[in-house]
């Protein structure tokens, strides 16, 4: 890393990656070279707004929303085609997604973990069989209101949002490894 790059701010969980978790990731699965092992790539947050075809102001309200938990501008996504049965007309604005790389991926894993998770009621871990048997991890919160970032008072709706963390990782076994690393916090198997 150059004199430069070092100046720059970085993450708390990336230089955590950097200084304890890939030496431990090269430990445990063997690799000689840092490239192979599993990282952090992107991480994708959804908000679907289907309610948003009776109001429109509904998915600018989701994407004013998404960009305070975020800290980036999300993109309204829009329907397809028309669907009669559901009211849907082709080109409305139906959901929001914004996509997070580098810090703003690291800021953002940081404060799902230490800080989102625990406010969600009833809290007792999330499930380590959502990979997709290529590495990367999708988990859902039903309700955006677990970050701080977000106002109850001035919220519209209670809405759920899906999030995926994408890995460079080849196997479920690699990725989980990381995850954990990172103390994301998978439910304990019992017995």
């Amino acid at each position: 890393m150059t004199a430069k790059a070092k100046d720059k701010y970085t993450p708390r969980l990336q230089r955590q990656y950097e200084d304890v978790i890939l030496p431990e990731l090269m430990k445990k699965f063997g690799y000689k070279n840092r490239l192979q092992a599993a990282r952090l790539d992107k991480i994708v947050i959804n908000m679907g707004v289907g309610e948003a075809v009776n109001d429109s102001k509904k998915t600018k309200n989701a994407a004013d929303q998404l960009t305070l938990i975020a800290g980036q501008k999300p993109v309204i996504t829009q329907s397809r085609k028309a669907i009669a049965s559901f009211k849907l007309r082709g080109g409305l604005g139906i959901g929001t997604k914004v996509t997070l790389r580098r810090e703003k991926m690291y800021e953002f894993l940081d404060r799902l973990i230490n800080i989102a998770m625990p406010r969600v009621r009833d809290f007792r871990g999330i499930s380590a069989k959502s990979f997709d048997g290529k590495g990367n991890y999708a988990m859902g919160l039903k309700e955006q209101i677990v970050f701080p970032e977000i106002d109850y008072d001035k919220i519209d709706e209670i809405r759920g949002m899906d999030i995926v963390i994408c890995t460079t990782a080849d196997t479920d076994d690699e990725a989980l490894a990381l995850l954990r690393a990172f103390n994301m916090p998978f439910q304990i198997k019992e017995g």
